[in-house]
C-alpha cells in the first residue's frame, strides 16, 4: 500500500503577518515553513503532496517549490478561488487525490515536527479512523504576542470537543486566555489543536454536504466547525493523537527571530537535518 497524501493550505494572506507567511526562512539554511513542513512529512511516509494557493501568491509558492524541492517527489497544486473556509480548502484538492487514499491537511505556516507526521502516517496506513495530532499548549507557542488555540477534550483517546480559547498568552502567573471564558489560566501540559488532521476516504461526501449548505455572505466553513458538527451528529470518529513534538508557528513577523531559534536547537538535538532537502548539484 502506498503512503497517504498530505494537503497543505497554503491559500491564506496572512494578513497578520504581513508577508507571504508560507515562505518565511524558518530553517537554518533559510528553508521556508512549507519547504520544511513538505520535507518532514516525507520522511515520515507521505508519498504526495497537494498544495492549495490562491491565484495572487500562488504562483510566488509554485515558482519556489520548483526551485527548491526534490525533483523526483510527486507535487501538485490546487487553486482555491473563494476564500470560504479550509473545508472548501481541501476540496479544492481532491480531484488530485486517489479517492481510496486516506490523507492529511496541515496549515502552510506550522512547523509541526517530523515525530508527528510520523504518527499521522502510520494511524492512517494502519487504522479506519480519522484523526487529530494534539499537542501540549505549552509547545505550540512561540513567542509572547497572543494567539488563540483550540483546546481538546480527550476521552478514551477519542476526541470529544474542541473549545477556541483566544488572547492566549503568557504572564507572569501562567499561561492565560483573555476571552471572557472560563478558566482563565491554563493549564500548559493540556492537548490543543493546531490543525493537523488526518481522513479516510468517507469523509468527502461530509465535507461536500456542509458546502452544500454554504450562502454567501456565511461564515467561513472550518474543519475543527466541520469536525464537531459531524462528530455531534454521530457521523465521524476521531482518535487523538498525543505528541511531544513542538509546533513552531510564525503567526506574527515578530515570532520569526525566535522560530529560527527553535528550528536551530531541534537540529543540535538531532530531531531534524541540517537540511529541509539535500542541496541540489
Amino acid at each position: 500500500m502506498s503512503g497517504p497524501t498530505l494537503v497543505i493550505l497554503g491559500a491564506g494572506r496572512a494578513r497578520r503577518y504581513g508577508g507571504l507567511k508560507q515562505l518565511a526562512p524558518i530553517g537554518r539554511h533559510g528553508e521556508g515553513v512549507i519547504d520544511m513542513i513538505a520535507a518532514d512529512a516525507i520522511a515520515g511516509g507521505f508519498d504526495e503532496i497537494v498544495v492549495v494557493i490562491n491565484h495572487d501568491t500562488g504562483p510566488t509558492i509554485q515558482a519556489h517549490v520548483a526551485k527548491f524541492w526534490p525533483e523526483d517527489h510527486r507535487v501538485s497544486f490546487a487553486f482555491q478561488d473563494k476564500l470560504r473556509g479550509t473545508v472548501d480548502a481541501v476540496l479544492t484538492a481532491e480531484p488530485l487525490i486517489d479517492p481510496a487514499t486516506p490523507f492529511a491537511v496541515s496549515n502552510a505556516d506550522d512547523l509541526y515536527g517530523r515525530d508527528a507526521f510520523a504518527s499521522l502516517c502510520a494511524h492512517l496506513s494502519s487504522s479506519p479512523t480519522n484523526c487529530l495530532v494534539a499537542y501540549e499548549l505549552e509547545n505550540s507557542l512561540v513567542g509572547d504576542l497572543p494567539v488563540s488555540r483550540g483546546t481538546c477534550e480527550i476521552e478514551g483517546g477519542r476526541l470529544v470537543k474542541i473549545v477556541e480559547r483566544r488572547n492566549v498568552h503568557f504572564t507572569p502567573e501562567g499561561l492565560c486566555a483573555d476571552d471572557d471564558l472560563s478558566p482563565y489560566y491554563l493549564d500548559p501540559s493540556m492537548r490543543v489543536s493546531m490543525n493537523l488532521w488526518g481522513f479516510q476516504p468517507a469523509v468527502w461526501p461530509l465535507m461536500h454536504a456542509a458546502m452544500a449548505a454554504y450562502r454567501d455572505g456565511d461564515p467561513e466553513v472550518l474543519l475543527p466547525t466541520f469536525v464537531a458538527d459531524a462528530m455531534a451528529n454521530h457521523a465521524m470518529v476521531v482518535d487523538a493523537l498525543l505528541t511531544s513534538s513542538r509546533c513552531i508557528g510564525v503567526t506574527h513577523a515578530e515570532d520569526l527571530p525566535l522560530a529560527q531559534f527553535l528550528v536551530r536547537e531541534e537540529i543540535k538535538a538531532g530531531q531534524r537535518p541540517e537540511y529541509a532537502f539535500a542541496p541540489r548539484a
